[in-house]
């Protein structure tokens, strides 16, 4: 051990003589962890997605933070949970039925990397504010390039209830195309501005919206799967072809970074922002359940990192972490200093190769809480129901009407046997830790100031 952290300081310490790598964020939108086929034998191919982790480090274990879209990307743009940055459930364009609103006195991600000398850029879908004081670039970002609302009801119309949100900064804009065909156009075009500007590092949120429904992959990806399976059900297919358009979209950007010559210098992490749809024919194997389910087919997401030459490739973690860990580590390795107040976890150890027990605050004796929550409207009622990981055991509900039930997932990796018959005391203190995490919660508001809902 004391061999790798001597190791470990002087790779830090070859970072700060830089002026820090390149950090790109791609986020993908419902993207199950079955539908990504470096993890396991799967009827769609994620080639370009696979190549992260083969040229980089596989992680096997990590969960979304929330179920759905703008809790989890509220909690990796602040290193918070998301309830103590006022966003436990989903912010929407209807007002009556939104469950968030950013706390906009809390930095972001990107207003710490700004700060520490980074360019910063958000490309894709935003889903944490329509407006003041919660746009993209009123949040950290210099560049916005993308969709401010949260899905889109056609991927080549561009409009969410007849409103186009498309913008270029605060600019309403038009643009012809497939969606992720101009998302990732749109990231190309700024890794091409940034290769000018060697001197200034940057950071680049890449947040698709595929393969969030509606399902609307392009004709001749489609037709591509179906020659290749045509025995494949029709609705199976669309979505084999959506990833897989979308994993063409991924493909690109990591050539540009080739030609361009900014891939050793590029820190480069995918992942989803929750577990697949299930109705929509999305693959979260083999994980119980999907999108909006505290089961880990709701929260288990594909998470992977690669930078060539400082992360050894080939490298597989099974740590439990969350999405949101990504944020103390863009951090550490910008050399911006970390808030004292965050709940997420720099994984800055585990890339360079050590072990869990590197890891700032690890104690063995007392297990890492993850904790989950989701608000939401219709029979939910504007409640909202939770979950707890203490390893071994997980405590949840999916509506905030049932009861509790308790998993030891060592035991029950596939969450198929309820016992919290058997674990009353478990039970107990799971549920008494849960209340902690809804009291520090309950402190931050999630409606606008002066919303009246009447």
């Amino acid at each position: 051990m004391a061999i790798f952290l001597t190791c470990l300081l002087v790779v830090a310490e070859a970072v700060r003589a830089d002026p820090g790598p390149n950090l790109i964020l791609i986020l993908t939108d419902d993207h199950g962890y079955g539908d990504v086929s470096t993890y396991q034998e799967t009827d769609v191919r994620t080639p370009a997605i696979d190549r992260i982790a083969a040229e980089g480090m596989l992680f096997t274990t990590v969960r979304a933070n929330c179920t759905v879209c703008s809790p989890t990307r509220a909690a990796m743009l602040t290193g918070r949970y998301a309830d103590r940055v006022g966003v436990p459930g989903v912010i929407r364009t209807h007002p009556e039925n939104s469950w968030g609103y950013l706390d906009p006195v809390v930095p972001t991600l990107a207003d710490h990397l700004r700060e520490a000398g980074y360019h910063t850029a958000i490309v894709g879908k935003w889903h944490l504010g329509l407006e003041s004081p919660n746009t993209p670039n009123e949040r950290g970002f210099d560049l916005f390039h993308g969709f401010l609302g949260d899905m889109m009801d056609d991927y080549w119309g561009h409009r969410r209830h007849g409103n186009n949100y498309l913008r270029l900064n605060d600019r309403v804009i038009e643009a012809e195309g497939h969606a992720t065909d101009l998302f990732t156009g749109w990231s190309i075009d700024y890794l091409r501005e940034r290769a000018a500007r060697p001197d200034e590092p940057f950071f680049l949120f890449l947040a698709y919206n595929a393969p969030h429904f509606p399902i609307h992959p392009p004709e001749d990806w489609l037709q591509k799967v179906r020659q290749r399976e045509p025995e494949m059900d029709e609705r199976r297919a669309l979505n084999v072809a959506f990833v897989e358009h979308l994993d063409d979209g991924v493909g690109r950007l990591l050539e540009a970074l080739d030609e361009l010559g900014l891939a050793d210098d590029t820190v480069v992490v995918f992942t989803a922002d929750n577990g697949g749809s299930l109705p929509h024919a999305q693959s979260n194997k083999p994980w119980r359940d999907g999108k909006q389910s505290h089961y880990d087919g709701g929260l288990r997401v594909p998470f992977m990192v690669r930078w060539p030459g400082r992360i050894e490739a080939g490298l597989v973690s099974d740590y439990a972490g969350l999405t949101f860990d990504v944020f103390p580590t863009f951090l550490e390795l910008a050399e911006a200093g970390l808030p004292d107040d965050l709940d997420a976890v720099s994984l800055l150890p585990l890339w360079l190769g050590g072990d869990e027990t590197d890891l700032a605050g690890h104690d063995p004796e007392v297990p890492r809480e993850l904790y989950f929550v989701r608000r939401e409207g219709g029979p939910r009622m504007g409640l909202a129901y939770e979950a707890l990981i203490r390893a071994p055991w997980k405590l949840l509900r999916n509506s905030p009407h049932e009861d509790y039930e308790l998993y030891h997932l060592e035991q029950d990796p596939y969450e198929q046997n309820d016992v919290i018959g058997e674990h009353p005391q478990v039970a107990r203190d799971l549920r008494q830790a849960l209340m902690r995490h809804i009291q520090r919660g309950g402190v931050a508001p999630w409606q606008p100031p002066g919303s009246d809902r009447e």
